[in-house]
């Protein structure tokens, strides 16, 4: 399985080193194709009025100088155009995404360009408690538990142009080390969609890991 990893927070962010360690224990094909800087809050957007450069990191690693959905769309149809990815996952994300933030959202945004280009996508983020944390924000749970969320995700039948939003929240509860929720989201095809609206509806799915998810500890909005 040919996997595609990128974020919006930049190629150098933790929380890309995080997925990158999970990604390896589905896949040893792995691809990174990230933003060169941070790019939070930079939604679907794309870049139209300067040039995009490539800088190369390694083997199958490099950053796009542009939006998370531009560096998707460089590594599906330029640096990945003979061999397209399996899968695409982004994030780990520093900080949640939900509800309106999905709109504002680069890594949500990267999911569903590649969900557009008809390849199974999957955002996730970490959630955290205090603000003000920076680079101090503890992905101990998507480490704990982001292969274990992702495998039944991975294997769960979807109809096209569906992608996941998944937020990995840490609990103090020992018995459940992390309980959360995966959102399934319809992307309607390009062709039918008016230029300046993208149609996007969520499913009120829940999605717990390995459904042993406490009343104690399920999510609160």
């Amino acid at each position: 399985m040919r996997i595609l990893l990128t974020n919006d927070d930049g190629v150098h962010a933790p929380g890309l080193k995080v997925l990158e360690a999970i990604a390896r224990t589905l896949s040893d094909d792995i691809w990174i194709v990230a933003p060169s800087e941070e790019q939070s809050g930079a939604g679907h957007s794309l870049t139209l009025t300067r040039p995009l450069r490539i800088r190369k990191h390694g083997e199958q690693h490099y950053s796009v100088t542009g939006t998370p959905t531009d560096a998707v769309m460089m590594a599906v149809g330029h640096l990945m155009k003979d061999a397209k990815p399996d899968l695409i996952l982004s994030g780990v994300n520093r900080g949640a995404n939900l509800a309106e933030d999905v709109t504002y959202s680069g890594t949500v945004a990267a999911a569903m360009e590649g969900t557009i280009s008809g390849i199974r996508s999957i955002a996730l983020s970490q959630v955290y408690a205090r603000s003000g944390m920076g680079d101090d924000v503890p992905f101990a749970a998507a480490e704990a538990w982001g292969e274990k969320v992702l495998r039944p995700l991975i294997a769960l039948p979807v109809t096209p142009r569906m992608l996941f939003n998944v937020n990995l929240t840490p609990t103090r509860s020992r018995a459940f080390a992390w309980c959360g929720r995966a959102f399934m989201m319809s992307i309607a095809p390009r062709s039918s969609r008016a230029p300046t609206r993208a149609a996007i509806a969520t499913t009120g799915s829940r999605w717990a890991a390995a459904m042993r998810c406490p009343k104690a500890a399920t999510w609160r909005r």
